[in-house]
C-alpha cells in the first residue's frame, strides 16, 4: 500500500473514531499516534487532511450534502460520510492528485472499510462534485 493511501486510510479511521468518541480532535490525535504510531511522512500528510477537514467541515459538508440528491449526512454511514469528508477535502484544497484518483482511492477505501453500496454511493457523489468542479468553482451550498 502506497503512503497516500495510508494516509488516507489513517484519517478515515481517525475521523470514524472522533465521531465516537467526545472531546478535542487534536487532543484525540495524540492519542491515537500512541496506538497507531506511522513513519512521519505518512502521519505528517494525515495530519494535513484533518486539519483541512476539520478547519472546513461545514463547507465540505454543505457540498457532499447537496451533491448526494438529499441525502443528508446523517442518514449516512459513519465510514462513508467520513470517506466523501476526506475526498471533497482533497478534491478542494489539494491540488497533488488530480479528482480521478482521488476519487478512485475512495472508492478503493470504501471497498475495504464501507458496506457492499458504499463504492457506488461514494462515486456517485464525488462524481458530481468532480463535473460541477469542470465547469468552474463549486458554488456554494446555498446558491440556487
Amino acid at each position: 500500500m502506497g503512503k497516500r493511501r495510508s494516509s488516507r486510510e489513517l484519517a478515515v479511521r481517525f475521523l470514524y473514531l472522533c465521531e465516537m468518541n467526545t472531546g478535542e480532535w487534536r487532543e484525540q490525535l495524540d492519542q491515537y499516534w500512541e496506538r497507531n504510531p506511522c513513519q512521519p511522512d505518512i502521519c505528517s500528510f494525515t495530519e494535513n487532511l484533518l486539519e483541512q477537514i476539520f478547519d472546513n467541515k461545514k463547507e465540505i459538508d454543505q457540498l457532499i450534502e447537496k451533491f448526494s440528491d438529499n441525502f443528508t449526512l446523517s442518514r449516512m454511514g459513519i465510514i462513508d460520510r467520513n470517506i466523501l469528508r476526506l475526498a471533497v477535502s482533497e478534491i478542494l484544497y489539494f491540488k497533488q492528485a488530480p479528482p480521478a484518483v482521488v476519487i478512485n482511492e475512495a472508492v478503493e477505501i470504501a471497498k475495504r472499510y464501507g458496506s457492499d453500496e458504499s463504492p457506488g454511493f461514494i462515486n456517485a457523489v464525488l462524481d458530481k462534485i468532480r463535473a460541477e468542479l469542470k465547469d468552474g468553482p463549486v458554488p456554494s451550498p446555498q446558491s440556487p
